[in-house]
């Protein structure tokens, strides 16, 4: 399980920064107080625009950054108290995780389970598992260079999973994969869902945050909006589909502003 409580995250800004973001202000809130649970066998979705806050999310709950306030709990087990004991509950994929093209893809997972404190007998059974899941098994000993795309996003995948985590966490899962790549990723994430993992996903994709998650939460401006499955988001906002609930409360937060982006 998942819990996050009063979560806020507080960037201070350098002068670039601030000239890039247009702004005289030294500090941006990118996380604003939200707070949801994520349960065993579920899929829980961070759904929202680019720079609403789901990446910052998801990197405080990953350990990767620490939040400026609020508490976050993986397993029972305090991010900030525990972060060590929370790294190993959890994987995190983002499409920032930069793989050695010099190595094999062979190499690479032995590599990442023996950092991970596993025994060579369980990492060989791991990489024969996961390799034969995604269809790597045939190119395991290529340089990853010479793979494709898709395929290095599969050893990508492979190598977060190898230590077979209680909580999987995907940032923007599908995101620049081919329509084939996508569907091993989204089958997989509804497989581990049926034996009980934690799957916690940001997504802007509508389609995907319907086709995966039980719940949602719609994060804009670093808040969340609303919660809960899609049939209760849409009765809420009184529309019939997702798309239209989303936009609908993307114009409600734009309201008052000098310009509709």
């Amino acid at each position: 399980m998942i819990e996050v409580a009063d979560l806020r995250k507080v960037f201070k800004l350098s002068k670039r920064d601030m000239k890039k973001e247009k702004t005289a202000q030294k500090e941006k809130v990118a996380v604003d107080g939200i707070s949801f649970k994520a349960e065993e066998g579920q899929i829980f979705g961070l759904l929202g625009p680019n720079g609403a806050g789901k990446t910052t999310t998801l990197r405080c709950i990953s350990t990767l950054i620490k939040p400026t306030s609020g508490i976050i709990k993986v397993s029972g087990f305090g991010v900030s108290e525990q972060p060590e004991n929370v790294r190993k509950e959890l994987c995190f994929l983002t499409n920032e995780l930069k793989l050695d093209t010099h190595f094999t893809p062979a190499y690479t997972i032995e590599f990442f389970g023996r950092l991970y404190g596993m025994h060579k007998r369980e990492i060989l059974a791991r990489k024969k598992e996961l390799f034969a899941r995604f269809g790597i098994d045939e190119f395991e000993n290529m340089a990853i260079g010479e793979l494709s795309t898709g395929m290095k996003q599969k050893l990508s995948i492979a190598v977060s999973l190898v230590h077979d985590p209680k909580v999987i966490i995907f940032d923007e899962p599908t995101n620049g994969l081919d329509i084939i790549t996508a569907k091993s990723v989204t089958d997989y994430l509804l497989e581990m869902k049926r034996i009980g993992k934690t799957i916690i996903i940001s997504t802007h994709i509508m389609d995907v945050a319907e086709k995966l998650c039980d719940k949602l939460a719609i994060i804009i401006d670093g808040k969340i909006t609303i919660e809960g499955s899609v049939e209760k988001i849409c009765n809420e906002t009184d529309k019939v589909s997702l798309e239209e609930a989303f936009f609908s409360l993307y114009a409600k937060n734009m309201e008052g502003r000098e310009k509709y982006v």
